[in-house]
């Protein structure tokens, strides 16, 4: 089991739009956020996939982790991850492999198998695996990975080579939510990151039962598990909920079955009118995100850290105000107080 000593801190970033502002904007936040992140010893900072959303401006995870690695000299930039039905294994082995080439040692991929998307889009990207619940996922996965594995003596005139992928492996992590994505991790060897942000009741089961079908690979020699979680910390408790507000009108909306606009701002948020039924309902839905001051903060990331057993954690922070969220990230650094330096140097045990 992990403990606050040994835990490395991360970031996933979806560039949120919010209420007057514009896509643009937040993608150019993204790029803004990752200086400043790498600045307070972040381990990495990954862009997720994501489409038709406009609260949302990540869809194109290559390209926005280019232009990150840019902008920055030190911390790890991936995906988190990059949907991989949605797309041919060989495209991403090339993209990726490109990344790595320009950007050694610092990429990361993650991949995934949701759409990132209603079923409408899914269509329109002509999703490689048609319906999303198709069971082709593992071998694009055996598929992708084979890009970066193939000795080039071995190329004949049938092999299909990713250029420059066989020269330039980045880490590759499986991502999911679900105790089947972490047996497919721990049975593959790659890296596990357990999304605790979008289906917190799985965390703890998933994380054993990739510990259980672990298998040493090429990718890593033991286990190596991140948790992704919501994280909003403020300099008050009273803070950080205000900060949660459109948080709070997320969940309403999503569950009402319509989030399809930009993302509120707290002020917004906060005139916010529910019902006394609907308030409780996103009370439930707030409490398993980690929200609040210093001292609230420590102690969820502890209790979540003793839980899982996580070797890294990632946060995903939904503020609106850039220095509010700066001052979050400050904030769970401190909570998690990485203090070991082998667990900042990119994944001990993970190739």
């Amino acid at each position: 089991m992990s403990d606050m000593r040994t835990c490395a801190v991360s970031v996933l970033e979806t560039a949120p739009v919010w209420q007057g502002s514009s896509p643009t904007a937040a993608l150019r936040g993204a790029l803004e956020l990752a200086r400043r992140v790498e600045a307070l010893g972040y381990l990495r900072y990954w862009v997720a996939e994501h489409h038709n959303a406009p609260f949302i401006a990540s869809c194109a995870p290559p390209v926005l982790a280019g232009q990150i690695a840019g902008v920055t000299s030190t911390i790890r930039v991936g995906s988190g991850g990059v949907m991989l039905p949605n797309h041919a294994p060989l495209v991403v082995a090339e993209q990726f492999g490109t990344l790595e080439a320009l950007n050694p040692g610092r990429i990361d991929l993650g991949i995934g198998r949701s759409p990132g998307t209603d079923l409408t889009t899914a269509r329109a990207l002509c999703r490689i695996s048609s319906p999303p619940g198709s069971d082709v996922f593992p071998g694009q996965v055996a598929e992708l990975v084979g890009y970066f594995e193939r000795p080039g003596d071995v190329v004949t005139a049938e092999t299909v080579v990713a250029v420059p992928a066989q020269e330039n492996r980045p880490q590759i992590w499986l991502l999911g939510s679900s105790v089947h994505s972490a047996t497919l991790a721990g049975s593959l060897g790659l890296p596990f990151a357990f999304a605790h942000h979008v289906r917190p009741q799985n965390a703890v089961s998933a994380m054993a039962a990739y510990r259980e079908a672990f298998q040493p690979s090429t990718w890593s020699d033991r286990p190596y598990a991140m948790v992704a979680a919501s994280v909003i910390a403020a300099d008050s408790d009273d803070h950080a909920e205000w900060l949660a507000g459109p948080v709070g009108v997320i969940i309403h909306e999503s569950l009402e079955g319509r989030r399809n606009r930009p993302n509120l701002t707290p002020g917004e948020a906060a005139a916010y009118r529910y019902s006394e039924a609907e308030r409780a309902r996103v009370r439930k839905g707030l409490s398993d995100h980690l929200i609040g001051g210093p001292a609230t903060v420590r102690g969820r990331v502890a209790e979540l850290l003793r839980a899982t057993g996580a070797d890294e954690l990632m946060a995903i922070t939904l503020i609106q105000d850039m220095d509010d969220r700066v001052r979050s990230y400050e904030i769970l650094a401190d909570a998690v107080a990485c203090a070991d330096p082998e667990s900042l140097s990119g994944s001990a045990g993970v190739r």
